[in-house]
């Protein structure tokens, strides 16, 4: 997610703000309301990277790690504690892989240790949770009348309004054998360069990427629908029409519930994976089922003892693998079913 400031998009324009962002936006970006969505978002955030001003401050109020991106103290007093802060907070790398200093962050090795100013949680407020009371106590001072008897309150923050994102943008995705049936995801929206880390790496691509030429040499081709869309049709159709379209493709998968999706491989076996729907993106797990089929194993392993898949710090996640009997054999997927790549 990013709070821009509400300056920057009154001065620049809305529109001018997203033909900026469009990549980062196809890569999964979520813009947030300047005025009121920004708090919200900052409770959810496990990491900040900002700039001076006062959302990386009050996100390490709430005790959120902060990589400083633009760390400029032009304007700011010195002697302040936004000053002091600022000279503290770990600075983020622009050459440096930005996975590694994010998990530096998380672990604690990539934090400074702390100076002898007293902390931004600390400065921020002397009296936490009671600034409702203080407040209209202060109020109802001025004003000459008594205060109400019953208690001060706030209203919640209300959940910001919801926005899906689609990510279209093409995965550079790197992936590692650990173990029997074990696969670790590390995937990167449209990377400048090849990213780093040891393991094999393939091309995942969403049906609706800008970019036709990384879609027709992908080696994953999938997009987000469900199961009785008319536009698509039936899962096995759609998979059997995307392997036949692109023939540089191995793996077909239309992903049409939280939790699993339906994956065609080019030799028309058509697959069911299947996880917690609270857990990874089922993108990424058929990114680990191509890595298991393209260093020479075979998809019955996985579905007698099941998969799985380590994305990141999150996982470890367990995917079931079942074969999906077609509703026609000499359909999509049968006999006849025009999978097989040109010789």
């Amino acid at each position: 997610m990013a709070v821009l400031h509400p300056n920057i998009w009154h001065g620049h324009g809305p529109g001018q703000i997203r033909v900026w962002l469009d990549r980062a936006r196809r890569g999964g970006l979520a813009l947030v309301d300047p005025l009121e969505g920004w708090r919200q978002a900052l409770i959810a955030a496990d990491v900040v990277i900002g700039d001076a001003g006062s959302v990386s401050y009050y996100a390490a109020a709430l005790g959120t790690p902060v990589l400083m991106g633009a760390a400029s103290a032009d304007g700011l007093d010195a002697r302040s504690p936004v000053a002091a802060f600022v000279r503290e907070a770990p600075r983020l790398s622009p050459y440096a892989p930005l996975r590694s200093q994010l998990d530096a962050l998380l672990d604690g090795t990539g934090r400074r240790q702390p100076g002898t100013l007293p902390g931004p949680a600390e400065l921020v407020s002397s009296v936490p949770g009671e600034a409702a009371t203080l407040l209209r106590r202060h109020f109802y001072g001025l004003i000459g009348i008594p205060e109400p008897d019953e208690p001060a309150l706030l209203d919640p923050l209300p959940l910001p309004p919801y926005e899906r994102v689609t990510r279209t943008a093409p995965m550079r995705v790197v992936t590692r054998l650990l173990g029997t049936g074990e696969i670790e995801v590390s995937r990167y929206a449209d990377p400048r360069s090849e990213p780093a880390g040891d393991g094999d790496a393939h091309t995942a691509v969403h049906e609706d990427t800008l970019d036709p030429d990384r879609r027709a040499l992908a080696d994953v081709i999938f997009r987000y629908g469900t199961a009785d869309d008319p536009r698509y049709g039936t899962p096995e159709e759609w998979t059997a029409e995307v392997l036949a379209r692109h023939p540089y493709c191995a793996l077909a998968a239309l992903v049409t519930d939280a939790g699993g999706c339906t994956v065609r491989t080019r030799t028309g076996t058509l697959l069911r994976l299947s996880g917690a729907p609270t857990a990874a993106d089922p993108a990424a797990y058929v990114s680990a089922l191509y890595a298991w089929l393209a260093a020479g194993k075979a998809w019955e392993e996985l579905a007698a003892g099941g998969m799985t898949v380590r994305t990141g710090s999150g996982g470890p996640h367990q995917v079931s693998v079942t074969a999906v009997t077609p509703a026609h054999p000499g359909g999509p997927g049968g006999p006849n079913s025009p999978v097989t790549p040109p010789s």
